[in-house]
């Protein structure tokens, strides 16, 4: 009943925004300046009873921090668990950790970035039983960890592995020969942390006495430099290791210390590895017992070793074989027995296995033509699994139980969109947040057994209400037959859209292997400029093409070795499809487009100079060899094996064919798509003889960032689009 309530009042709100006195245009400072700001829920720590959660406050009258518990059922505040006014050495504090018996906690303040995952800060221990408070190190450090006893806590310093035990005060160096852009020791280099995803490479086992950690010998890695301007008298220079497509990376190996003995060992496979990838290491339940995920540098094989530090002997599990590649992914997990999950795409979609420990399959516990999209965890009590998939379309999310066994599939989550969920500890709730294209995120208690909703936590109904007073056009799904696939499409048109007119197209696409930019979900900043735009009379469109995730491994592998070639087909061919459309001006057809966007971008109007007037490309790879080995390489194995794959596909080799209007936009300060790669693109043009436009941002990385900048960059734009596509309105 509540949820066809809701329905009427999704309806409701739907109806209010095309039939009320929408009279205010959205301009580009409202988007900037957090006018149409969703309110969110903090990121919560489910506390290890199930009924309880913790959440970081910051008080701004005291300019305090604190940790408040919550109970689940009544929402309600439990207790302050740490409060920085109370604590003279922490004026305040920007996150936490619990040990796992949470009798202790780790607090960060200080912290400064390194890279997009990367930090370091000065991090202290309380503890919850005497309020008393320890210094880990003087030093700034990185990735402090607790051991599953919460008797010690590792963590890096200067490319190196300490363990400080919180009993007796004394820490004890492990690793003595990191050096920077040399060897580093239980940390990742860049290129793993940007494409592996994670910063700490080391791992406590279940009994506290042993480390796992993987070493980089970065050291004939070449390097990269950076200028960085500042506002001195004199720039800084940046420099670090950064392999690019075919060029060396760093040499990794897998060590585990003991801590009793104070001995270090090697870990040594009967398996000969050439250049390869150890992306993901996790202990089992049994201490003796590590799993190590260990990948080719073409990564289309994917080997997972049981290694037993005690015996020094190790065995396969499991060996994944793909023609393209092989996701890593995070939802390894071992249960009581040593049996595991395991997540793989070799039945052509991504779905759940459980495997006993020794890597015999038990099941397939999902099956289907539909992908599972997030793996959220094992309720051990009921033996059933929870997960979130696009089974309700590829465009949509819900949240699903299912049991081990793969019997009773259940959806939990009721209404149609993107649901999310977040559980507690013993499985008894979730936390659900839900939002469409008409619906601002809300957030609700449901639970786990049923989806049932307990209580509304927290909603948008204040946005929801500001946003009648906008001329607001719907976002309109539907698909576009191109090239034999029917690609999933969205379409903003003008608020007074007449049929028998006219109008501007303006294209918007990622294109990104896997990735997903048309979903039923709540706007974003950028959905906030389409409808500005189309208040200004462009139909925006967005398309995604072969290449993207969530319709199946065949789909989103098609690319492989040609990375560009078919989703640029896609795109250039659907814009001719849209051309012929009687409402569109084919004659004023625009594409955009920002990092492996942007590098589509720039190729659309270069190689589709018949269909495209102009482009926009933000921080964009200009050619594959500039770019970082384990992404590229991924995609396109090497250039020294795949140069045509690389340089035919490439926008810096196509600037010949540039007809239309180019304007082109890059940070200096972009560790990840070197600014190099638009003056390459610079160069090339200009040897060419063509005319384009472009902007560089001081020190700004690959987000481009930071005070008034976006305000600045989606103006440039903006100037840009009508300037170019927006002489006849």
């Amino acid at each position: 009943m509540r949820t066809f309530r809701f329905f009427l009042l999704s309806c409701f709100f739907l109806t209010a925004i095309h039939t009320s006195a929408q009279t205010q245009n959205i301009s580009l400072e409202d988007i900037w300046n957090g006018t149409f700001r969703t309110q969110r829920m903090d990121a919560l720590h489910s506390m290890k009873n199930g009924q309880q959660y913790s959440v970081l406050d910051y008080d701004r009258v005291s300019k305090s921090t604190t940790i408040d518990v919550y109970d689940y059922k009544t929402l309600s505040k439990v207790k302050t668990l740490v409060n920085s006014s109370d604590i003279e050495a922490i004026p305040y504090f920007t996150d936490y950790t619990f040990s796992a018996d949470e009798s202790k906690i780790i607090l960060a303040t200080d912290v400064e970035s390194i890279f997009r995952r990367s930090t370091l800060g000065h991090f202290y221990v309380y503890n919850t039983s005497d309020a008393s408070v320890t210094l880990i190190a003087e030093d700034k450090i990185q990735e402090p960890t607790f051991s599953p006893d919460a008797t010690k806590v590792a963590y890096g310093l200067n490319n190196n592995l300490y363990v400080k035990d919180l009993v007796s005060g004394e820490t004890k160096q492990i690793t003595f020969d990191g050096k920077k852009n040399e060897i580093i020791n239980g940390i990742t280099d860049w290129v793993y942390e940007e494409e592996f995803g994670f910063v700490r490479a080391f791992e406590w086992n279940a009994s506290s006495d042993r480390l796992a950690f993987i070493k980089f010998d970065e050291t004939n890695v070449p390097e990269f430099s950076m200028d960085v301007y500042g506002s001195a008298l004199y720039p800084k220079q940046q420099v670090f290791k950064y392999p690019k497509a075919g060029e060396k990376n760093a040499i990794v190996s897998l060590h585990t210390y003991n801590l009793k003995a104070d001995t270090t060992n090697e870990v040594k496979l009967d398996k000969a590895y050439n250049d390869f990838y150890i992306p993901r290491i996790k202990w089992t339940n049994d201490p003796d017992v590590l799993s190590a995920q260990y990948m080719n540098r073409h990564q289309n094989e994917l080997d997972l070793w049981m290694i037993n530090a005690k015996k020094e002997s190790a065995k396969i599990a499991i060996a994944e074989k793909d023609n393209a590649y092989v996701d890593v992914t995070d939802n390894l997990t071992f249960l009581t027995d040593d049996s595991f999950i395991w997540t793989s795409e070799k039945d052509g979609h991504n779905h759940i296995y459980h495997y006993d420990k020794k890597g015999k399959l038990i099941n397939q516990i999902t099956k289907g033509n539909w992908e599972v999209t997030n793996y959220y965890g094992y309720d051990d009590k009921n033996d059933v699994i929870y997960y979130q998939s696009v089974e309700n379309g590829s465009i949509n999310r819900d949240v699903y139980k299912i049991d081990l066994n793969g019997n009773n599939k259940t959806r939990l989550t009721k209404n149609t969109g993107t649901n999310n969920a977040s559980f507690s500890a013993d499985f008894t709730y979730f936390i659900n947040t839900f939002s469409n294209t008409s619906t601002p995120p809300e957030y609700t208690l449901n639970e786990a057994v049923s989806g049932n909703l307990v209580k509304r936590i927290k909603d948008n109904s204040a946005l929801s209400k500001k946003l009648l007073n906008y001329k607001i056009s719907e976002k309109e799904f539907s698909t576009i037959n191109v090239n034999g696939n029917d690609l999933n499409m969205w379409m903003i048109k003008p608020l007074d859209f007449d049929a028998t007119k006219q109008y501007p197209l303006f294209m918007y696409q990622y294109s990104g292997p896997g990735s997903q930019q048309v979903a039923n979900r709540w706007n974003g900043a950028n959905d906030y400029w389409y409808q500005h735009l189309a208040q200004k009379g462009y139909i925006v469109v967005c398309i995604d093409g072969r290449g993207t995730g969530f319709k199946g491994a065949a789909f989103k592998k098609v690319t492989q070795n040609e990375l560009g070639k078919f989703e640029l087909e896609d795109q250039i061919d659907a814009a001719k499809k849209l051309g012929d459309r009687a409402y569109v001006d084919a004659s004023r057809i625009g594409i955009w487009g920002w990092s492996f966007g942007g590098f589509m971008s720039s190729n659309a109007l270069f190689k589709g100079n018949d269909v495209f007037k102009m482009a926009i490309a933000v921080a964009p790879v200009t050619s594959w060899r500039f770019y970082d080995s384990i992404y590229t390489e991924r995609y396109m194995t090497t250039p020294q094996e795949n140069a045509s794959g690389y340089d035919d596909n490439s926008p810096i080799n196509h600037v010949d064919k540039l007809k239309g209007d180019f304007l082109l936009i890059h940070g200096s300060g972009d560790d990840n798509v070197h600014v190099q790669n638009t003056m390459r693109m610079v160069e090339a043009l200009i040897q060419a003889d063509k005319q384009f436009e472009w902007m560089i941002y001081p020190d700004k990385n690959h987000g481009i960032y930071g005070g008034n900048t976006r305000l600045h960059l989606y103006k440039k734009m903006t100037n840009f689009i009508d300037a170019k596509l927006g002489d006849k309105l």
